[in-house]
């Protein structure tokens, strides 16, 4: 789903993770959901510290949908359908930051 540079951009970036995190998709039939599942092996593939769950839709949550979290412990990250554009943006600093990379922020704040 990911080209080469941009696998190889977000690699780069990856790197910069000390804990690990899984994402959590729940998936149905539809087009849509493979094509999340591929983004998100996409992803997976980039990373050792980074695992892929996959469930059954079961109405409990929308679908397609997942989940980024620390191992154990839920950050209330969910995405909606295929983060692409700025949504991707925020995807990569979601996985980042909760796999352990400090968020830049002013030292005011």
């Amino acid at each position: 789903m990911l080209d080469d540079n941009l696998k190889a951009q977000l690699q780069s970036y990856l790197g910069r993770m000390t804990r690990p995190i899984v994402l959590v998709a729940t998936l149905d039939g539809t087009d849509a959901s493979r094509e999340m599942q591929a983004l998100l092996e996409d992803v997976v593939s980039l990373s050792a510290l980074i695992t892929l769950e996959k469930r059954e839709a079961d109405g409990s949550v929308r679908s397609p949908s997942f989940s980024v979290s620390r191992v154990g412990e839920d950050t209330g990250i969910r995405f909606a359908g295929i983060p692409m554009g700025h949504e991707f943006t925020s995807l990569v600093l979601a996985l980042l930051h909760s796999g352990g990379h400090p968020p830049k922020v002013d030292a005011s704040v």
